[in-house]
């Protein structure tokens, strides 16, 4: 399953570009509609998918998610649906998905469980947004156990000795925080990206995967220039909470990712 992520990085280095991460909490913009929004993105160029589970005290997102997150849960989703959206996400598009959550909804299930329902869903890797590297052992092995990746984090104030120690434990791809704070929209191109990357090429082969902060073509193009992969989150999710009707949803994305797909061509 893991190996499915590694072929998509193969695939889009082939091609002289970066591989197009979106993110999208699942259950939005409602239990039955959530898979359209998937389908249009992928239809549109996506190479994978972050599939978020609602949880009601997101730390490392900003309101835009967190937003999400209370309505998707309003309107019933939980643990249990999300996995079983991301099962119909890899039937209905084919491509990878990298589930994110945070440790009190793996903790609650158990890791081994938590991972092996993730992988009998098809997913291909587990972001937990906030476990530390080296708290990641069980969580880790749990994902080992399951055929998963597991993804960790490096900041443009992570210290070369903490880059070091994150790197040796193989992660599935570095998960490269573009700027500085929550998940949200930003108005200008990553000041660190490019620092941050030089500085994770220098310790690793392992995939780099730019996010947070990136929300405009520009700003996709950029990393792409320097990463293996972008996820873009909040501005997609911002579109799907701000359409009238799910439809309306669908067509905003589609185009935005149409656009982030050729910015992420280098």
């Amino acid at each position: 399953m893991a190996e499915r992520i590694r072929q998509m990085f193969a695939a889009a280095r082939a091609d002289n570009r970066a591989a197009l991460l979106p993110y999208m909490t699942a259950g939005l913009p409602g239990p039955t509609t959530s898979i359209d929004m998937f389908r249009a993105m992928a239809d549109a160029g996506a190479d994978g998918f972050e599939v978020g589970i609602p949880y009601s005290d997101p730390l490392m997102d900003g309101p835009t998610i967190h937003e999400a997150g209370l309505r998707s849960l309003s309107k019933g989703t939980t643990t249990y649906s999300s996995l079983d959206l991301v099962e119909q996400i890899v039937v209905a598009t084919a491509v990878p998905v990298v589930v994110m959550t945070y440790v009190n909804p793996v903790l609650a299930v158990g890791p081994a469980d938590f991972c092996r329902r993730v992988a009998d869903a098809g997913g291909s890797g587990l972001i937990v947004a906030d476990l530390p590297a080296d708290e990641s052992d069980d969580i880790a092995a749990a994902c080992q156990d399951a055929g998963l990746g597991l993804v960790l984090f490096v900041a443009p104030t992570t210290d070369d000795g903490r880059l070091a120690e994150v790197v040796a434990r193989r992660p599935l791809f570095v998960y490269g925080v573009a700027e500085l704070g929550v998940t949200g929209g930003r108005d200008a191109v990553s000041s660190h990206a490019a620092a941050l990357a030089g500085r994770v090429r220098a310790a690793t082969d392992t995939p780099l995967v730019l996010g947070v902060g990136i929300s405009t073509a520009e700003a996709a193009h950029q990393a792409a220039l320097v990463g293996d992969g972008v996820i873009v989150g909040s501005a997609l999710v911002r579109r799907v909470l701000d359409a009238s009707e799910p439809t309306d949803a669908a067509a905003s994305l589609a185009s935005a990712v149409t656009e982030l797909a050729a910015a992420v061509r280098r």
